[in-house]
């Protein structure tokens, strides 16, 4: 795939579809560089970089979450917040079955499944964010109000360091 030409991800259809303005970022994908690596690739601060993170309760319910790139969701923290007894990351397989999306390519935008999203509160300071766009090596950036605008997340106050 050449630089210039961008994927029409379900992602990618959903933010039009919505009227969003955005901006695609293709980058060479690193297997398990995460948000190290996309952010390292596009020249953008890590913490701007939004990562999308399928989580389950202890119903076996899905969730997701979406965390700065250079922080850790505190499961314990969330659990509390949301009224769960535990939360747990998915397991890649159940992730991708879940959000129709392979994992490193999750986009909250267009999951398969319709599931809860929360938001970090913090990522609302931000000036623009770079979220997965669908597909390994492809992120969209956008002003965080687009972000609550279409997915309409519940904020919350979960971030630890990585």
């Amino acid at each position: 795939m050449g630089k210039d030409k961008v994927p029409a991800t379900q992602a990618i259809r959903v933010l039009r579809e919505q009227g969003v303005a955005f901006e695609t970022h293709v980058y060479d994908y690193v297997e398990k560089g995460g948000t190290a690596a996309s952010s390292s690739a596009l020249g953008v601060d890590e913490h701007s970089v939004v990562k999308t993170l399928i989580m389950e309760n202890d119903q076996r319910e899905p969730l997701v979450v979406l965390m700065h790139g250079d922080k850790q969701v505190s499961t314990r923290a969330l659990a509390r917040t949301i009224g769960a007894r535990s939360i747990q990351p998915c397991k890649p397989e159940v992730a991708d079955k879940h959000s129709g999306y392979q994992v490193g390519g999750t986009s909250p935008f267009g999951t398969k499944r319709a599931m809860p999203v929360y938001l970090e509160r913090s990522v609302l300071a931000l000036e623009r964010v770079w979220v997965n766009g669908g597909r390994r090596g492809l992120l969209v950036s956008l002003t965080p109000s687009e972000l609550v605008r279409v997915l309409a997340p519940k904020l919350v106050d979960v971030a630890v360091d990585a």
